[in-house]
């Protein structure tokens, strides 16, 4: 156990830090995987409004500190990439 103020303040910033994270990790992954299926239900439609929303989520993470700013934008691009073969 913390013997110091200042280790007890840290192990409560983790833990909420950790719990943070936890949350956007999972909202990621979710809409990661509501986008996919979309694209592989061929709906153009929903594919184009959910890859809206993975947008802005991806990169109001990024002035969160959660992802940096080029991973948020190869993954966003890599996912409109694949939004873009529904039209071909």
């Amino acid at each position: 156990m913390a013997n110091h103020k200042s280790s007890e303040k840290r192990i409560r910033q983790t833990v909420k830090k950790t719990e943070r994270n936890r949350f956007y990790r999972t909202r990621v992954k979710n809409l990661t995987k509501e986008l996919r299926t979309a694209v592989e239900n061929g709906d153009k439609e929903l594919a184009v409004a959910k890859l809206k929303v993975v947008n802005q989520t991806f990169h109001s993470y990024v002035s969160k500190g959660f992802f940096k700013k080029k991973t948020a934008a190869r993954r966003v691009g890599r996912l409109a990439k694949l939004v873009n073969t529904l039209s071909a």
